[in-house]
C-alpha cells in the first residue's frame, strides 16, 4: 500500500463517483480504476459497493476512510515539522544565559523568538557562570548560551554582540553616591566589595581593575544573581562591580557611577564548533537582532551622563592626571557562524586584555 493509493481512494470516498473522483485527481477514470481495484486485492476486501449509478463504501471502506485520513494528516504534519526543523524554524533549543542578561537581553530575546521562532521551544537554563556555561556546551547539556568571555575551549565558538561598560553600584546613603560623574578604581581601595564568585567574567575583568589601581578588593560577600548582589548593595553590605546593564532598572535604593578609566566587558552568543544546526544558526541572528533593537531603543531615550551608555573615549586618565594604563576589555571573542571553524587563538596564552586575578 501507498500514500497515493489512500489518496486515490479517499477522492472516491468523498466524491462517490469514479468520473468526479478522476477530475478531481486530474486523471482518467480507468488508471483510477485499476488503483482502487489494486488497493482491495492488497487490503483483501471490497472497499466500495459499484451499481451502474452510484458507489457506495462498505463497512471496511467506512473503517479506512478514517485511517486513511489520520494517516495522509500525520504525513503532511511530518513532512511540514521536517521541514521546518531543516530550516532552522522548529525545534528545542537549550539556552544558557548570564544573570547579567536577564533583566534587558533575555526578554527581548523570549520576545523575538515568539515572533520569529513560534514553533521552538527555549529551554531556559539560569542564571548561569562563564565557566557553567562553558562546560554545559561541551557536554552536550546547553544548545547555546549567552556568555560573557573569554572562554578556555577551543571546541566553542562565540558570536559577540555587546561590549557593556562596567559601572559600581553603591547605597544611596554611602559618601561615594553623593559625588558626580565617574568614580576613580583607586577609590574602591578599603571599601567592602560584594562580588560575582570567583572566576566568572565579570569578577575577574573586576579583578584587573583593582590590580591596575594597586589594590587587592576586600570582597566580604560574593553571590552568582545579580538581584541578590543589589540587595546586598542596598542593605549596605558592600559597594559592586557590575555591568551597567544589569545595575539601572534593579533598584531605587542605589547609585550608579561609571569607572574611571572605562572599563567594557563583551556579551556573545555561544555554541559547539561542530554544531551546523540550522536552529542554532537561526538563533545566533535573532541574538543579534535582539541586541540591535535594545541598542536603538537606548539611543533614542540616552543622556549624555547616562552610564549604560558606550563611553566616549576608551582610554581616560585617572583623577591626579596621569595617563592611565590601556583600557581593560574581556579578550576578544571569536566570532563566526556555527558553520566556520574553531576559533585558533589559544585560550592558556595571556594576552594584553585579558583579566588577571588580583594577587
Amino acid at each position: 500500500m501507498e500514500l497515493r493509493h489512500l489518496r486515490y481512494f479517499l477522492a472516491v470516498a468523498e466524491e462517490r463517483h469514479f468520473g468526479r473522483a478522476a477530475e478531481k485527481l486530474h486523471m482518467a477514470q480507468p488508471p483510477l480504476s485499476q488503483q482502487i481495484r489494486q488497493l482491495e486485492a492488497e487490503l483483501g476486501t471490497q472497499l466500495f459497493e459499484r451499481t451502474t449509478r452510484r458507489v457506495d463504501l462498505t463497512e471496511a471502506g467506512r473503517l479506512l476512510v478514517d485511517r486513511a485520513r489520520q494517516i495522509l494528516s500525520d504525513v503532511d504534519s511530518a513532512s511540514t515539522d521536517v521541514a521546518e526543523v531543516g530550516r532552522g524554524a522548529a525545534g528545542v533549543l537549550r539556552l544558557g544565559f548570564s544573570g547579567t542578561a536577564t533583566y534587558r537581553l533575555m526578554p527581548e530575546i523570549v520576545r523575538l523568538a515568539r515572533i520569529r521562532m513560534p514553533n521552538v521551544r527555549l529551554q531556559v537554563v539560569g542564571e548561569m557562570l562563564t565557566p557553567q556555561m562553558e562546560q554545559g556546551l561541551l557536554e552536550n547539556r546547553l544548545d547555546a548560551a549567552i556568555i560573557r568571555p573569554p572562554i578556555a575551549s577551543h571546541d566553542l565558538r562565540l558570536d559577540e554582540f555587546e561590549q557593556t561598560p562596567l559601572v559600581v553600584a553603591l547605597p544611596k546613603d554611602h559618601p561615594l553616591a553623593h559625588q558626580t560623574g565617574p568614580l576613580a578604581a583607586s577609590e574602591l581601595s578599603g571599601e567592602d566589595l560584594v562580588s560575582y564568585p570567583r572566576g566568572s567574567a565579570v569578577a575577574s575583568v573586576a579583578a584587573e581593575v583593582s590590580r591596575r589601581a594597586g589594590f587587592r578588593p576586600r570582597i566580604v560577600q560574593e553571590a552568582t544573581e545579580t538581584s541578590t548582589l543589589i540587595a546586598l548593595v542596598a542593605a549596605g553590605l558592600g559597594l559592586c562591580v557590575l555591568p551597567a546593564s544589569s545595575a539601572l532598572p534593579l533598584s531605587t535604593s542605589i547609585t550608579i557611577r561609571p569607572l574611571a578609566p572605562a572599563v567594557t566587558i563583551g556579551l556573545a552568543t555561544g555554541w559547539r564548533a561542530n554544531d551546523s544546526s540550522p536552529l542554532v544558526a537561526a538563533f545566533v541572528g535573532l541574538v543579534r537582532e535582539a541586541a540591535a533593537s535594545l541598542r536603538t531603543s537606548a539611543d533614542s531615550t540616552a543622556t549624555p551622563t547616562d552610564p549604560t551608555a558606550a563611553p566616549a573615549s576608551t582610554t581616560a586618565p585617572d583623577p591626579a592626571g596621569v595617563p592611565s594604563d590601556p583600557p581593560i576589555t574581556t579578550a576578544e571573542a571569536s566570532v563566526g557562524s556555527p558553520a566556520a571553524p574553531a576559533s585558533a587563538t589559544d585560550p592558556s596564552s595571556p594576552t594584553a586584555s585579558e583579566p588577571t586575578e588580583a594577587p
